[in-house]
């Protein structure tokens, strides 16, 4: 088998939804099996895993085990040469898959690649690419200055080596996840990416950031960034210190000293605010009930519109319309003001979407 993908999830029953829809067209022609790992969720994840994706092999975990333990258990059940680190808040383009099997298998030293992930606004995740964080580089972003942190070297649309990749996203073979020991265990949210990029860097490997592929990743769903998040977040960062840089006392005391006030200084998020006066519905079939529920003024347009009023809300219909077609477009349109974006999967009654990465985003029924 070419390809395990893994979606290790937590009480996101609605992106997961859409998530899966996306991979299952993204897996059309190549030799893969989807695992959703789920830890222990209170909404009726696994009932609709098991409803409406017979085929996707579902690991009932009977606590929430992290995001470290979760990914390892899912990865002991894999039989895909490569693996495929998937958050549940994500959408795929039908050929992500595809060219990165293109792309690592002309690669003899590959570690993880990470492809150019976007925020539910369209908008580019910097997290997408960086460098190692050592304390100086961290001190340094703590501190507002974050050049060191971000691989800004490589463009966003570039191809190129870059230590470290996001755990929304990381693709890499299995005989490489399991030669560094996987997921650090220790780490129950937050850091076990970075410590999982730099392990196979340390051990001689290649990593790459790969911006021909685009995914979404509406971050802050399968995470609120709360007071929780918050201990979890610094928690972490301490454990990656004393594990990879533990060798000067004195300047390590410092680096305690930084994030303990970073933790203290730290700005609560803001909820984004949005308001759209206008809905442009792209589909070929716009059901009654959905417009009826918009409640606004709406164009209904059966293919992707280049003009757009400001304060709009665009809804794209993935009965309709491609994931790559629909990824370009936000990312064209994401620097407009105020407009903002839905999604109707597959065979859904239902509008998802997420403008901030302070709340769940919003899920509206029709």
């Amino acid at each position: 088998m070419k390809l395990s993908v893994i979606i290790l999830n937590y009480n996101v029953r609605y992106f997961l939804e859409l998530c899966l829809k996306s991979v299952e067209a993204a897996i059309t022609d190549i030799d893969a099996e989807i695992i959703v790992v789920d830890n222990n969720s209170p909404d009726d994840s696994c009932a609709m895993v098991k409803n409406l994706f017979p085929s996707v092999k579902l690991i009932e975990n009977k606590e929430n085990s992290g995001f470290s333990k979760g990914n390892n258990i899912g990865v002991v059940e894999a039989k895909g040469e490569y693996l495929c680190i998937l958050n549940p808040d994500t959408v795929v383009a039908e050929d992500t898959f595809t060219k990165l099997i293109q792309f690592a298998d002309t690669k003899p030293n590959v570690g993880i690649v990470g492809c150019q992930l976007v925020d539910g606004k369209g908008l580019f995740l910097p997290e997408s690419k960086r460098h190692i964080p050592t304390p100086k580089v961290s001190l340094k972003k703590i501190l507002g200055k974050t050049n060191d942190y971000y691989a800004n070297n490589v463009g966003i649309t570039d191809v190129g080596k870059v230590d470290i990749l996001v755990g929304a996203f990381m693709w890499l073979k299995k005989d490489v996840y399991n030669a560094v020991g996987g997921f650090d265990e220790e780490y129950f949210m937050y850091g076990e990416d970075i410590d999982l990029s730099y392990k196979i860097v340390k051990a001689g490997f290649d990593n790459y950031y790969f911006g021909n592929t685009t995914v979404i990743h509406f971050k802050g769903e399968s995470t609120l960034k709360d007071a929780q998040y918050a201990k979890r977040f610094y928690g972490a960062m301490q454990i990656f210190y004393k594990k990879h840089f533990k060798q000067n006392p004195v300047f390590n005391i410092v680096v305690w000293f930084g994030i303990k006030i970073a933790q203290l200084i730290r700005k609560r998020p803001v909820e984004v605010k949005v308001s759209s006066h206008k809905s442009y519905v792209y589909t070929h079939d716009a059901d009654e009930t959905l417009l009826k529920h918009l409640q606004q003024p709406i164009d209904i347009e059966t293919k992707i519109k280049d003009n757009v009023e400001q304060n709009s809300m665009l809804v794209y219909d993935f009965n309709t319309l491609k994931a790559k077609n629909v990824i370009a477009d936000m990312k064209k349109k994401s620097q407009r003001e105020n407009i903002v974006f839905r999604f109707i999967p597959k065979s859904s009654k239902f509008i998802i979407g997420s403008d901030s990465a302070s709340n769940r985003g919003e899920v509206q029924h029709f």
